[in-house]
């Protein structure tokens, strides 16, 4: 049941939301190829008008050149059952070639809207699964958190949907519904395939789970039955296409996973973007050679942190190892966008509700982290037109971060609280306020290369300055962000758990 303080919530959200798709999108006016916006259009196009043996196929109706499908079948699905909508609301939405690049006010409402009915079909109800019935920070932070806003509501794309099944499937993992949190996390990686960003924290913590079984038989018992939900759901999300045959089937795996499409997109603050400033990799290196490269780094450095949630199984250690095991994807593997720093933005929400409220994690770590997952995507944003929005819903978002304690209660008797006499509260350390200066310096630091890009034109030699300056600015931090929070996971601290939380 949704309570006062959840519906408050969600309706803020939903004008913050609102507000940000007033804003141009992703291509708007930008033909031939226009954005992610005609992407998902074209997407609902496809899915209806053709057979689906030929949704991931080159054909003369098909043009793979032109946005196509390289989204696993959750996705087609979803673009199948959106089109349908669109071609009763208006058949021109989703006409056959014909409807390419259409941009009319009413076809934008309807994308507007199909992304926001996503929002509160999936992602509104998951906040309420994860966090249970009293509101709390994480609850907040993940209906308000401007990255995912401005990237679904704003540039145009629908991670509210894989996002919110990832969500769910914690939940449901660490409240111990093992199988329910299987098949929640394989719909959400067949909905995205960057979903394989948090895999492993997954396999290995309910690896974990299932060798702490008190017999052997409840081990292997155990293991089956979660093996045979995941099995059983890749089976029936892939029936269709293996009933189209095995060339089908292989090509949908080829467009998933487009080993061609290089090292990343556009300007991304990742490891690999960042010394090629220098060393120059595509150029010294084949994609092969880059692609083992890239895997073995980012294998070997997720290591640690899923060794240590497969040997201490519990849901701190596992949500720590999400989000350091995402942002070592994000920095370390092969073809990465931008925008899946959502990826990691997510996991490192969720950790308000492992860790101590008062830890340098969620006073100090957790909003510098966040506020630089949206600054790494300037670029992008400023080059959709949404630099306003996102300003605005950064200063919102911090607003309302610096005001956690005075909206989510913590006290079972808040009005005894406030009557209570304070306690005295010890002076932060040296290591603390130095955190604090460095963060204060750092935001000034962002703040003053988001100035640069927008009014200072870049020479003529380097046309892509500003955004390669923001790229290196946001890899060095999320760097540093990757070895605190792996100190984090690895210290010693008071394992809480969600799932005793009244639902």
């Amino acid at each position: 049941m949704l309570n006062v303080d959840y519906a408050l919530l969600f309706s803020v959200s939903l004008i913050l939301r609102y507000g940000v798709s007033l804003w141009p999108y992703s291509g708007e006016g930008k033909p031939p190829m226009h954005g992610d916006y005609e992407a998902q259009r074209h997407w609902q196009e496809i899915t209806i008008n053709l057979p689906l043996d030929q949704w991931y196929n080159h054909t003369q109706d098909n043009d793979l050149l032109y946005w196509g499908l390289d989204y696993p079948p959750l996705t087609a699905y979803h673009s199948y059952l959106v089109g349908q909508v669109a071609h009763r609301v208006n058949s021109s939405f989703t006409e056959l070639h014909q409807s390419r690049g259409i941009e009319s006010p009413d076809h934008k409402l309807f994308m507007r809207l199909s992304v926001i009915v996503a929002d509160l079909l999936i992602l509104f109800p998951a906040i309420r699964f994860f966090c249970g019935s009293s509101l709390s920070a994480t609850a907040l932070l993940l209906a308000i958190y401007p990255g995912l806003i401005l990237i679904d509501h704003g540039h145009f794309q629908y991670n509210g949907i894989s996002l919110g099944l990832f969500v769910i499937s914690v939940a449901a993992v660490i409240r111990n519904c093992d199988v329910l949190g299987s098949i929640a996390f394989c719909l959400a990686l067949n909905y995205k395939q960057m979903e394989l960003y948090h895999a492993l924290p997954f396999f290995f913590y309910l690896l974990g789970k299932c060798l702490h079984q008190p017999s052997f038989l409840r081990k292997i018992s155990k293991l089956f039955v979660i093996g045979v939900s995941v099995i059983g759901t890749f089976v029936a999300v892939w029936l269709p296409f293996f009933l189209a045959g095995p060339y089908t089937t292989l090509q949908v795996v080829r467009r998933i996973f487009p080993v061609d499409r290089g090292l990343y997109e556009d300007k991304v603050a990742n490891f690999w973007c960042t010394i090629d400033i220098i060393f120059k990799l595509k150029q010294n290196l084949d994609t092969s050679q880059i692609g083992l490269l890239c895997i073995a780094a980012t294998l070997l450095l997720s290591l640690p942190s899923n060794l240590h949630v497969l040997r201490y199984p519990t849901p701190r250690n596992f949500v720590m190892s999400l989000l350091n095991t995402s942002l070592v994807f994000f920095l370390f593997s092969f073809h990465v966008h931008e925008k899946t720093i959502l990826l990691v933005a997510i996991p490192a929400i969720l950790a308000t509700s492992v860790l101590d409220k008062k830890s340098a994690f969620q006073r100090y770590w957790l909003p510098w982290f966040l506020i630089l997952t949206v600054f790494s995507m300037v670029p992008l944003l400023v080059k959709d037109g949404l630099l306003l929005p996102t300003i605005a819903s950064t200063v919102f978002f911090c607003i309302m971060y610096g005001n956690l304690d005075q909206m989510v209660s913590t006290s079972s008797s808040p009005l005894n609280e406030r009557m209570s006499s304070p306690l005295p509260v010890e002076p932060n350390s040296f290591w603390i306020q130095l955190l604090g200066f460095s963060q204060v310096v750092s935001l000034c630091g962002a703040c003053l290369l988001t100035l640069l890009h927008e009014v200072y034109p870049p020479p003529a030699r380097y046309p892509y300055l500003w955004p390669t300056l923001i790229c290196a600015y946001s890899s060095l931090h999320f760097l540093l962000f990757l070895l605190a929070f792996h100190v984090i996971q690895f210290s010693s601290g008071v394992t809480v758990s969600i799932s005793k939380k009244k639902l």
